[in-house]
């Protein structure tokens, strides 16, 4: 791995993130440590790392090409990817398309509910305080960013959820949720960055109506589902089925 360094820069749940020989560059690889509910659950997964970083590397090539800005630059190897390197900006951006999880919990509103238009919730990127919700009025008070900035960043997200939310109908998976984080690389570009994968995204399969058999995300290991890295499997393998049509 030429591009490697050699110094550690930051670990985290499930990725890692190593210097290169360009200072504006950092090497991410993709553990198989799975983590659930602020990582009180946690478990190695053999082979999620690889899924994750090539899903991963084909969304971003995906946003790529239709105009967002990321920090993807190439695919190192199956679990390494090479990215700019950023200044993480600590939010966390969620989409919604759908009714589950949190929002199923902290409101009447019903699991599979469609949400039109789709809710976008910001939060705090903050383990120790266990990622909370922000309001506007909280967002101001923080100074974690500009309110244009904020904006910039609503409205990425809602060009990516566009995006990729036809991309996966296409795929006969509903896109579900998705979590987006951001950062600014050394131009001063805000890109979006981390990773979109099964870990960060809900999907469900279209052509399976069982409530939990459709599910092909991290919600299987969150409800001890069992069948992650088939689950996994199955996303990666009908993007990659897409992209060997268009070339």
């Amino acid at each position: 791995m030429n591009h490697i360094q050699g110094s550690l820069i930051y670990e985290g749940k499930a990725k890692r993130v190593f210097a290169c020989k360009s200072p504006d560059k950092v090497l991410i690889e993709f553990k198989n440590d799975a983590t659930a509910f602020n990582a009180k659950k946690r478990s190695e997964i053999k082979g999620k790392g690889r899924l994750n970083c090539k899903i991963s590397a084909a969304l971003f090539e995906l946003l790529e090409s239709n105009g967002i800005p990321t920090h993807f630059l190439e695919l190192h190897s199956e679990t390494f990817m090479i990215a700019d390197k950023i200044n993480v900006i600590p939010i966390e951006v969620v989409i919604r398309n759908l009714a589950t999880g949190s929002l199923c919990r902290e409101t009447p509103i019903p699991q599979g509910t469609i949400l039109n238009p789709p809710l976008l919730d910001i939060y705090y990127k903050d383990d120790n305080l266990g990622d909370p919700i922000l309001t506007e009025e909280r967002l101001k008070l923080l100074d974690l960013i500009s309110m244009i900035e904020m904006e910039k960043i609503k409205n990425i997200t809602r060009s990516v959820n566009k995006i990729l939310k036809e991309y996966f109908d296409s795929l006969d998976l509903l896109l579900v949720d998705f979590k987006l984080e951001f950062g600014t690389n050394s131009l001063g570009k805000l890109v979006v960055a981390d990773e979109i994968s099964p870990d960060n995204c809900r999907f469900w399969d279209k052509k399976n109506s069982d409530p939990k058999g459709r599910i092909l995300d991290k919600d299987r290991f969150r409800q001890d589902l069992g069948g992650v890295i088939d689950a996994y499997e199955e996303i990666l393998n009908r993007i990659e089925k897409t992209s060997s049509k268009t070339t």
